[in-house]
């Protein structure tokens, strides 16, 4: 399996190497601050990383938090139950301490809409069966192919 398929143009592998950088901060960022998205930041910075740096990559799919994000996202296009429920419990809970600090009603309408979103996204990710979550779990991430 061909994974990393680095840009030939030095301008757009610089390019994507800077853009998953910024992806990888705002998907930090998105671990601390409530409606923020982390998942997806993070899945762009793998795609412009196996396009402009092997090295980040590696780093990226080889790390403990984010690596089982983007393999179970690659792989099998799904989300463990476990993480969505407990992404589903933060997200609720943080949009409603934010919806009761903030107390403006247009304000909480649109922490409404964006849960409403986010509910709905992470619904239509198909759940992981036991034997993907098991099979995920058994793989070495150091077993990736590259050419």
């Amino acid at each position: 399996m061909n994974e990393i398929k680095l840009e030939q143009n030095k301008y757009k592998r610089l390019f994507y190497q800077g853009m998953g950088v910024f992806c990888v901060i705002m998907g930090i960022l998105g671990i601390f601050l409530p409606v923020w998205p982390t998942t997806i930041f993070i899945i762009l910075a793998a795609w412009f990383f196996v396009r402009s740096s092997e090295k980040y990559y590696l780093m990226l799919i080889r790390n403990r938090m984010f690596g089982k994000i983007i393999k179970n996202y690659r792989e099998y296009r799904g989300i463990e139950s476990k993480a969505r429920i407990k992404s589903l419990t933060f997200l609720w809970l943080t949009l409603l301490i934010s919806m009761f600090l903030v107390g403006n009603i247009l304000i909480t309408l649109l922490l409404l809409c964006v849960g409403i979103g986010v509910t709905w996204h992470l619904y239509a990710l198909r759940t992981l069966t036991e034997e993907e979550v098991r099979q995920l779990d058994e793989e070495n991430y150091q077993t990736i192919t590259i050419d």
